[in-house]
Parts: structure tokens; C-alpha cells; sequence
């Protein structure tokens, strides 16, 4: 059996080396994860709004619904591919064997699915963690050695995807235009682990709650493949040299999702009234058009990477908060175990049930992890989780 010695890998990026797409992707979605999560909690249920919204929050539904949910993952699936190319190539850059890096990519996912399921046993249901190790698992022994030939599978998958949701809004219009029984009124879909009246409680929620979900996101395995598409290329190290192919994804990736959530985040505003046949085909839709939130909004960060010519604080607090990702992520989620389940400070109760409550807590909580990340930068010090995820893995 081949050992792992230290000089079988190298330390972890430099600073001089990160490029600075890929950080402050990951940073800056981090916001819009908190949003759709934060409304979850809030509302005990998903998609986290209020059916019968008025004045502003009719606004907020719409925006959440064409920008966040199920939009914002699928950018985390195609960095995580992005990533592990880039693991893959430091290591070989360093001198690992091949078959050394294959352990450590094998490791290092096995150890991330574990931590998806502490993570769903003790804080959220809704974890992505274990299902980005098992998705990792399989791309490492199936596709992260392939050449390029068969790579470019993966767009034409994309492309025939794209046709498959047109054909989807085809027929979420019929249904609309055709719409004559009683107008639907949203409600959030229930999940008990967040309304349980005790942690224990919670807790046993989650082990019945956390398998059907992670069996649900396993399917985006082609995000991730995208992902690795995309870092092979290096998109996002060299951005400037890929200006045309970037403006084209991006105007793509957020024309399909954002139109694709278009009928579904009207009928959540209260401006659109149709039947449950019609809505339920609007909320297909929106949910197989999400997937193109991932490239298309990092097509967009990686435009905004060529026209930043100074990295301003800000800048650099969002891609600290990126390169601790994984750190913050989990930070959230204690956070809103802490300040909106009903056995604790329950702020969805005590403020009111509103897309506000919701919205202002996942923004405090995220500016408070931007400050801390920055402040871990200025000190040195990685990610608690980051490090603890490389011990194991090494």
C-alpha cells in the first residue's frame, strides 16, 4: 500500500498564488446561501416567504425567487470541481505521484462527507457538505483523468439542457394561459427539524430529514463536472484572456435563470394569480432553470475581477471570507440555530415572520463573518474548519 509521507504533498496556497476570482465567487455568494437559508429557519419551512406578502415584501419574494433559491448553490457545485482541479494540479505541480494525489482527493472527500453529516445532525438539514464529498469521490475516480475530448461532454449536456428548459417553459405558459380554477396561495413546504420546540427533538428530525436531501443534491455531479470543465481551462486564474466566452455564459446562465424563476417569483409577489396545476409547473421550472445561476454568476464575478484594479477592503474582507468558505458556511448555520430556532433566541417569532426578519438576519450574519475572515487574514490564520479538514486529510 502506498504511504503518505510529508513530502508526498505541498503546504496550502500562498497568498501570492490565489487568484482572485475564485475567492471572492465563493465569499460573495455566501450572502445569497445566507438569504435563502436564513428564510428557511425563519419561516420553518421552504422557500422561507410569506404566501400573502404586502408592499415591500412583495418585492423581496420576487427578488428571492428569481436570484437566490436555487440559484446559489449550483455556483458553490461548479466551484467545488473548479477546486478540485486545482488541488489536483498543486499537488502534481509539487511532485505528488499520481497515485498520491488520488488518495489525498479521496480522503480529503471522505473526510467532507463526514462533516456534512455532523453538520446535518447537529445544525441544519439542508447540508450540501456530505454530498459535495460523495460527488467528489466519484469525479476523482471517474472523471478528473479524463482528457479533454471527453470533457467536452459536459457542454453538449448543458446545451441539450438548456433546449429541455424551454420546453419546460413551453409548457408552464400553456398551463398559465389556460389557468381557470381558484388562484393558488404559496405555502412553505414544513420541515419539522425546524420547527421543533427542542433541540432533541430537531435533532431526531434531522437523521430522518438529512438522507432525502443529500439523495436529492447528488444529482448535481454535472455542476460539478462543469466546474472541472471550467478549471481545466482556467477560467477564472486568467479571466482577462477569456473576456468573450465569460460575456457569453453569463448573459446565458442568468437570462435562463432568471426568466425561468420569472412566473413562479410573480405568482410569490402577489402579482400573478394562477391555479395549483399552473403552479406547480411554474415551480418545475424554476427549479430546472436554477442550475444556470452557477455559471452565470461566476461568469459575472469574473467580469467584475477584470475591472477591479485595486483591491479595496471590501474586496479583500469578501475574498478572505472565500478562501474560509467552508468556515463560514458552517458559521451560519450555528448562527441560525442560535438566533431563529423556537427553542432559542426564535427572532422569526419575536420580530415578526417576515422576508425583512429573515433578510436582516442573513445579512448581519454574513457582514459578521466578512469582518471576522479578514481580521483571521490580517493575523495569518486559516479557516478553523480548513484546518481542521487538512489534519485529517494529511
Amino acid at each position: 500500500m502506498t504511504m503518505l509521507t510529508s513530502t508526498d504533498h505541498r503546504g496550502p496556497v500562498t497568498g501570492a498564488e490565489r487568484a482572485l476570482a475564485p475567492d471572492l465567487i465563493r465569499g460573495g455568494m455566501l450572502l445569497l446561501i445566507g438569504l435563502a437559508n436564513a428564510a428557511n429557519f425563519a419561516f420553518a419551512g421552504q422557500p422561507g416567504l410569506n404566501g400573502s406578502p404586502h408592499g415591500l415584501e412583495r418585492i423581496l419574494n420576487f427578488l428571492k425567487l428569481t436570484l437566490v433559491d436555487a440559484r446559489a448553490y449550483p455556483v458553490f457545485a461548479v466551484m467545488f470541481g473548479y477546486g478540485l482541479v486545482q488541488l489536483a494540479r498543486r499537488q502534481r505541480a509539487a511532485g505528488t505521484t499520481a497515485t498520491g494525489v488520488r488518495r489525498i482527493l479521496l480522503k480529503r472527500n471522505a473526510w467532507l462527507a463526514v462533516f456534512g453529516l455532523v453538520h446535518a445532525t447537529l445544525l441544519y438539514f439542508g447540508d450540501f457538505l456530505g454530498a459535495y464529498g460523495l460527488v467528489g469521490i466519484v469525479c476523482t475516480l471517474v472523471l478528473l483523468n479524463r482528457g479533454d475530448r471527453f470533457h467536452r461532454i459536459v457542454l453538449w449536456i448543458w446545451g441539450a439542457q438548456v433546449v429541455y428548459v424551454l420546453v419546460v417553459a413551453a409548457s408552464a405558459v400553456r398551463a398559465t394561459v389556460s389557468s381557470s380554477g381558484p388562484a393558488y396561495v404559496m405555502t412553505n413546504s414544513p420541515n419539522p427539524s425546524l420547527a421543533a420546540t427542542s433541540y432533541t427533538d430537531s435533532l431526531v428530525a434531522r437523521l430522518q430529514e438529512y438522507p432525502t436531501h443529500t439523495a436529492y443534491v447528488l444529482g448535481f455531479v454535472v455542476i460539478v463536472w462543469l466546474g472541472i470543465w471550467a478549471a481545466r481551462k482556467q477560467l477564472l486564474e486568467n479571466p482577462q484572456a477569456h473576456q468573450t466566452l465569460l460575456t457569453r455564459v453569463a448573459v446565458v446562465g442568468m437570462s435562463v435563470t432568471v426568466l425561468g424563476g420569472l412566473p413562479q417569483a410573480l405568482v410569490a409577489a402577489g402579482w400573478l394569480h394562477v391555479d395549483e396545476a399552473a403552479f406547480d409547473k411554474m415551480v418545475f421550472l424554476h427549479n430546472v432553470s436554477g442550475q444556470y445561476g452557477g455559471p452565470g454568476y461566476i461568469a459575472l464575478f469574473a467580469l467584475l475581477v477584470i475591472r477591479i484594479n485595486k483591491r479595496s477592503l471590501p474586496v479583500q474582507a469578501i475574498s478572505a471570507l472565500g478562501q474560509r468558505s467552508l468556515s463560514g458556511y458552517l458559521f451560519q448555520s450555528v448562527s441560525w440555530l442560535v438566533l431563529l430556532a423556537p427553542f432559542t433566541l426564535n427572532l422569526g417569532d419575536r420580530l415578526g415572520h417576515t422576508a425583512f426578519t429573515a433578510a436582516g438576519v442573513a445579512v448581519l450574519v454574513w457582514t459578521i463573518s466578512v469582518v471576522a475572515a479578514y481580521q483571521l487574514k490580517k493575523h495569518s490564520y486559516r479557516g478553523p474548519a480548513e484546518t481542521l479538514l487538512r489534519k485529517l486529510t494529511y
